[in-house]
């Protein structure tokens, strides 16, 4: 494994460090809660080993969230997203494999199978499309040596949405080649402009993997807890058996916050949501008419992906006015291997009054560039 530190981490900001930041619109998740806000009990909590696969009760949780449809015991719990993508290319792809994945994307999707030394077969997305994943245009460039396609929704970082029937188009076309399709849905819950989450996609066919986290729409990404889900039970056990040799099992401190917080994400999730809705207005009605920038307006999640409509724009200046002088980060195109004329902006970690003046500095900045 050849490990490359990827931009996105270098420049993060609790890299960069949070007391440097005033206005923080870089962040891919919704506010992060404090401990005493969540109302839990942990005093009874054993800091043992526990369940290599994971706290049965979270799983019996999120099996009857899919409808019974993945089963408790093909749910492993794991810490975060990050490591069940993790996991899941260095079970399925050795050196000289190759592999499908949409791009732009987050860093850990592209950057783990290079690592492995996969070959990564690229469907890059685009703007002038609304950033769409067309199935088609990714079944095009698998071949018989491919061994997993991967793709993102809602997409990170356009916050673009793809359709049931496209979801389904590309769940067939990888299970009649009999190719494994992993879904990053780290955002589904986070669907609130098309009438509601798609359906867990591992549901849709025994290929399909789903990946998810507490880190993007429960605003909980420090207790490091997200998991897999597959019917394949082949597939399962090849993931499992990479899990316990990578940690052995999860914190039993993270699981247990899990739990208890998931017990009550009905009291939670309406309230996140509405608050992600009315902050995803916001942002809309500051670009509808934007005289610099442009978008495809996100339909899912909690980040876009604006575009300075000069290409020629002068975006270094840019974005060292706005760090430096506005003290306002947003995430550049190179973080997502993406020209810089590019940023994707976060609109559910700030509050609204952080939000608002977080816009307001991104339009001083470009004044100041613009003279």
């Amino acid at each position: 494994m050849q490990y490359v530190r990827m931009p996105i981490e270098i420049e993060a900001p609790e890299q960069l460090g949070y007391h440097t930041i005033d206005c923080n619109l870089t962040e891919s998740s919704y506010t992060d809660f404090k401990f005493g806000e969540l109302g839990l009990n942990l005093d009874d909590l054993i800091l043992a080993y526990i369940d290599h696969v994971g706290h049965p009760g979270l799983r019996k949780l999120l099996s009857a969230d899919t409808g019974g449809k993945i089963g408790p015991d093909r749910i492993l719990l794991t810490a975060g997203a990050a490591t069940a993508l993790f996991i899941i290319s260095t079970s399925l792809l050795d050196r000289g494999d190759e592999m499908v994945v949409v791009r732009p994307n987050y860093g850990t999707n592209l950057e783990t199978p290079r690592a492995i030394g996969a070959v990564v077969k690229i469907v890059d997305l685009h703007y002038e499309n609304s950033w769409k994943i067309d199935p088609e245009s990714v079944m095009r460039v698998v071949t018989s040596k491919t061994k997993f396609v991967s793709i993102t929704v809602p997409h990170n970082p356009t916050g673009t949405m793809m359709s049931l029937e496209s979801l389904q188009a590309i769940v067939k076309a990888t299970g009649e080649l009999g190719i494994p399709l992993l879904v990053d849905e780290t955002y589904r819950e986070m669907a609130f402009c098309l009438g509601g989450a798609l359906p867990y996609a591992a549901t849709l066919g025994d290929h399909v993997i789903s990946v998810s986290s507490f880190s993007k729409t429960f605003g909980l990404p420090g207790i490091r807890l997200g998991w897999l889900m597959t019917q394949n039970a082949k597939l399962f056990e090849k993931f499992f058996a990479g899990k316990e040799q990578i940690q052995i099992c999860n914190s039993a401190l993270d699981e247990e916050i899990g739990f208890q917080f998931y017990q009550k994400r009905a009291q939670f999730l309406p309230r996140i949501l509405e608050n992600l809705k009315r902050r995803h207005d916001m942002v809309s009605t500051w670009m509808t008419a934007h005289p610099y920038l442009e978008w495809t307006k996100p339909t899912g999640g909690c980040v876009g992906f604006p575009r300075f409509k000069n290409a020629n724009f002068n975006t270094e200046k840019f974005y060292s006015t706005l760090n430096e002088e506005f003290k306002t980060h947003v995430g550049p195109g190179h973080w997502f291997e993406q020209p810089k004329r590019y940023f994707r902006l976060g609109y559910g970690w700030p509050d609204d009054v952080q939000l608002k003046r977080g816009l307001a500095n991104i339009d001083a900045a470009i004044q100041k560039v613009h003279k």
